[in-house]
Parts: C-alpha cells; sequence; structure tokens
C-alpha cells in the first residue's frame, strides 16, 4: 500500500507503477536523502514538533539503514522512490515513530534538498579533477617553453608559438570551467527544506537550524520557487556542457596531431586500440570517445532545459525527469577529466616535426611585415609587400628563412641584414612580450598567474 493511497479506493496499475518509479535511478541519492532527512529530524526535535527523543531514535535509525545500504545489507528495491523507501523501511523498523518523520515536509521540497546536496557534492568532486588536470597542464607548460610549433588559424599555419604557450591555452579554459563551477556553487547551495508542497507549513519550524546543519549559507526565499526552481540544475549542466566543449576541441587536435599527416604526436599503448582487420593501425579511441560523450552532455542540457520549458508552478511531475539528465553529465564529465588527465601526460611529441611545422607556412610573415612597419612603412603597404614576397617564396619553393638578402631587398629597400634573424621561428616568439604571448617571460608570468588562481580554489594546494 502507497503511504499517499489514502484517498483512493483502487490500487495503481502494475505498468502505472513501474512508469511512475523513480527508485531504478534516484537511489544513488540514498546518502543525501538520509543527511537531509536526519537534519529535519533533529530540527523537529528541538523545535518541541515531535518528541526528542523519539527524533533522536528517528535519527539512530536513519543513520542504520544508510550504514546497511552502503555496505550491502540492504537492498534498494520495492519502492516508488528512494525517498519512499528510507521511509517505509524506517517504520518498518521502529513502527508508528517512523510515521513522524515527514512531519513539515513533503516530497517536493526533499527532493529539491537532495538534489542540491548531490550536485554540491559532485561539483566539489569535478573541481577537483579540473584542479589536477591544471596542474598537469602547468607542469607540461614548464617542460616545453622552448618547444617552438606552429599556431594554427582556420586550420592553416598562422605564427610561430611554444607548446607551453599551447598548454596554457586550455589551462585559461580549464581555469574559466572553475570559476563557472564555484559561481554555480552558491546558487545550489541554497535549502530549500521547510517549503513543503509549495506553500511551507503551519508548524513552528526553524529552517536556518537545518540550513546550518546541512551547511547551506541560506535558504530559499519563496516557496512555490523553492520546490520548482531547477536554474541551478541547468547551469550545473551547462557548466558540464562548457567543460565537455574545451575536452573536445583539446582532443580534436590530438587526433589531429596523431595522424600520419601531421606526424606531431605518438599515442601511448595505454591509451590506444587496433583495429580488428587492419595490423598497422593505432586509433586515439580515447579522444574520440571524449569528443563523442560531449554530444552526449550536451544532451543531458537540452532534456533538462526543454522538460522545464513550459511548467507552471510550482512542482510537476516532470520534474522527475531531471535526474538522469544530472547523474548522466555527472558521470560523463567525471570520467572523461579522469582518463583525459591520465592520458595527457603520455603523449610523446615528435619535437623535430613541431619545429619543422613552425618553419613552413610562412609562420614569419607578420614579423616581415612589422619589421617593414618599424622601418617607417605603413602597415597596409607592408602588409601588400609581404604578400607578395610569399607568392614569390611559393613560386620558387623556398622559405622565408632561405631567402638571400638580396631577394629581400627586390621588394623593398628597407630591409637589411637583420631581417634575416627576424624570421627565425625562436626570435619571432621570444620578440613578442606582451602579457598573454607566447614568450618564455610571458608563459612564466601566466602560469604564476594560473598558480595563484588555483591556490585561490584550494588554498591548500
Amino acid at each position: 500500500m502507497k503511504m499517499w493511497s489514502g484517498r483512493f479506493k483502487g490500487a495503481l496499475d502494475r505498468k502505472a507503477d513501474a512508469f511512475n518509479s523513480s527508485l531504478s535511478f534516484d537511489k544513488r541519492l540514498y546518502k543525501h536523502d538520509v543527511m537531509g532527512s536526519i537534519a529535519h529530524c533533529t530540527m523537529l526535535g528541538e523545535c518541541g514538533i515531535i518528541p526528542k527523543e523519539e527524533a533522536e531514535l528517528i535519527c539512530k535509525t536513519l543513520s542504520e539503514i544508510f550504514y546497511d545500504v552502503k555496505n550491502g545489507k540492504l537492498k534498494v528495491v520495492g519502492a516508488e522512490d528512494i525517498h519512499m523507501f528510507i521511509e517505509e523501511e524506517l517504520t518498518t523498523r521502529i513502527g508508528d515513530v517512523g510515521k513522524k518523520l515527514h512531519t513539515a515536509r513533503s516530497r517536493n521540497d526533499q527532493v529539491a534538498l537532495d538534489i542540491r546536496l548531490y550536485l554540491r557534492e559532485e561539483l566539489d568532486t569535478i573541481a577537483e579533477l579540473l584542479h589536477t588536470l591544471i596542474k598537469t597542464l602547468i607542469t607540461l607548460s614548464n617542460e616545453n617553453l622552448d618547444t617552438v610549433i606552429a599556431a594554427y588559424t582556420h586550420l592553416q599555419k598562422a605564427q610561430p608559438t611554444t607548446l607551453a604557450h599551447y598548454f596554457m591555452a586550455y589551462a585559461e579554459m580549464f581555469l574559466r570551467d572553475l570559476e563557472r563551477l564555484s559561481e554555480c556553487r552558491l546558487r545550489i547551495n541554497v535549502m530549500p527544506l521547510g517549503s513543503c508542497a509549495c506553500t511551507s507549513t503551519t508548524y513552528p519550524i526553524d529552517r536556518k537550524n537545518v540550513a546550518n546543519r546541512l551547511d547551506f549559507a541560506d535558504v530559499t526565499h519563496n516557496s512555490l520557487d523553492a520546490v520548482s526552481d531547477r536554474d541551478f540544475a541547468v547551469e550545473f549542466l551547462c557548466a558540464c556542457s562548457i567543460i565537455m566543449m574545451h575536452l573536445s576541441r583539446f582532443n580534436e587536435e590530438i587526433i589531429y596531431w596523431a595522424s600520419d599527416e601531421f606526424g606531431y604526436i605518438e599515442l601511448d599503448d595505454r591509451y590506444s586500440t587496433g583495429s580488428s582487420i587492419m595490423p598497422q593501425k593505432k586509433n586515439p579511441d580515447m579522444s574520440e570517445l571524449i569528443r563523442g560523450k560531449t554530444g552526449r552532455c550536451y544532451g543531458d542540457l537540452m532534456a533538462l532545459l526543454t522538460t522545464m520549458k513550459a511548467l507552471p508552478l510550482a512542482y510537476n511531475k516532470d520534474m522527475q525527469e531531471d535526474k538522469e539528465a544530472l547523474f548522466d553529465a555527472v558521470d560523463t564529465v567525471k570520467m572523461c577529466l579522469d582518463i583525459f588527465t591520465d592520458m595527457l601526460p603520455t603523449l610523446k611529441y615528435n619535437k623535430e616535426s613541431l619545429r619543422s611545422g613552425a618553419d613552413k607556412g610562412f609562420t614569419s610573415a607578420t614579423e616581415c611585415a612589422d619589421y617593414l612597419v618599424k622601418k617607417g612603412m605603413p602597415f597596409r603597404d607592408a602588409h601588400g609587400v609581404i604578400g607578395r614576397l610569399v607568392l614569390y617564396c611559393s613560386e620558387q619553393n623556398k622559405r622565408l628563412d632561405e631567402l638571400s638578402i638580396g631577394e629581400y631587398k627586390s621588394f623593398s629597400e628597407l630591409f637589411d641584414n637583420d631581417v634575416l634573424n627576424c624570421v627565425k621561428a625562436e626570435n619571432a616568439v621570444q620578440n613578442r612580450k606582451a602579457v598573454g604571448s607566447p614568450s618564455d617571460k610571458a608563459v612564466k608570468a601566466e602560469i604564476k598567474r594560473a598558480e595563484k588562481l588555483l591556490r585561490s580554489y584550494f588554498p591548500e594546494t
């Protein structure tokens, strides 16, 4: 018999009961449900809403249920959802006293609390994974300050940079992800319990008491909004989707760079697979899976946005659909961050190919134009001169650093012998000293800034 069946004459249809049930997926909230129930029940006892000794018995039994589930002694089966399962088990163990737990509470505010507790915990785990990844990128950057590579735009060689500068570009992305998660946590960390079904309760509850016990920064301030709000969950899924976007971009480049056409990196055997038919293959499956799972995470975000887009106040059963999307995104992001952080240091970089790539594609053409500008030529005129110079090189199958000074002067008398140093990739990199540029000094400053930001999120590191 359902705990809510008093108003009903007949039983719920068997298939309808299965369709309505969420226990198969929301059972992962058992810890958070017990945490919230213990805080709620302790408050009921302290406020004199139920006898204090009964509150203590309920809390003691809830703790026992938690450990029995955790240790596998109690199987989570047979109930409508995890909330009903725990309450039914509580009543089975201590009888009518257990029925008092739900005083001044609804499943509507109860599930809203559980989700916030769950997301707060998982968000912190994801932040730790990002922290580890950023530290890995910083280590790789420090090791590759002098590894010259070509930067690309439009997937065409653009200008010389370093592998350190490249790694720190992704570190910046993941630092923004940390910032987003930190801001999202502020909006998750608000306590909805006490809102009940939709208009709070007539019992003299102390919501601040419960919030303090559960380490929430504040309580919600409108009961209608509190039980129907999933903005914090949408925001969390958005943050997860952006993390996955950054991972996907990074892995897209790894896939390119590992190809024979690029030849920039070699995949470690531990993070690549072979073909069932082609003996020579070494496939970047980890990177491809991360790229593919990004679409999955986007789908989770779109699913929740679509679920919420037309819901009237306050709670609607549609909102039961929030959990599977949230759980899937949490599992996907954690798994991808973990495997990618392990894989990244194992990549072997072909520094000769990387350097050769930087020498090709006329990556120092902008340096040539700037050289003429510093000699007094307007930039647009210099741009035209170097464009013609590059065309000449293409026709002669030469690089800029292979031209003689005579060939340079045939395009402009402003060129002198020092232009030959200007077009060297190393010099082009080191001459870029502005904040955010690839010179050693600028990248080292960026690394220090990143380390300082990490310490602001994780003071003990």
